[in-house]
């Protein structure tokens, strides 16, 4: 497995791991909110990065493409959770626009993993 791959199988798994402790924060800290939101979406998020990374090494996506949208994947779960989390424990943004930016790149790597499908050579 190439070390790209490998990476997002790591990133897959420490998005799994925060959105479990998130969701338990959540649960007894916070009492649910904008931390909640974001321990589903790692959670979510976590199981498409590994679903897309076996994919692409199965040969059933476009590699290339696929990646990206992996790469993008993650970049918008650091926005995107980052922000949300950030606003939870310390009541301030990431920085400005970080969630908005987090939520469209999400919503590019899901078009890139949607379009890796359709352009995959089998």
């Amino acid at each position: 497995m190439k070390v790209p791959d490998r990476a997002l199988v790591a990133l897959a798994g420490l998005a799994g791991l925060l959105g479990v402790a998130l969701s338990a924060a959540a649960a007894h800290v916070t009492g649910g909110g904008s931390l909640d939101i974001a321990a589903r979406f790692l959670l979510i998020h976590g199981a498409a990065l590994l679903a897309l990374t076996a994919l692409i090494r199965a040969g059933a996506v476009h590699g290339p493409l696929g990646r990206a949208g992996a790469w993008l994947l993650v970049a918008g779960l650091c926005l995107f959770c980052g922000d949300l989390t950030m606003r939870a424990w310390r009541g301030v943004a990431l920085f400005p626009f970080a969630a908005p930016a987090g939520g469209f790149a999400l919503m590019g790597g899901w078009l890139l993993a949607g379009a890796s499908g359709l352009a995959a050579r089998r």
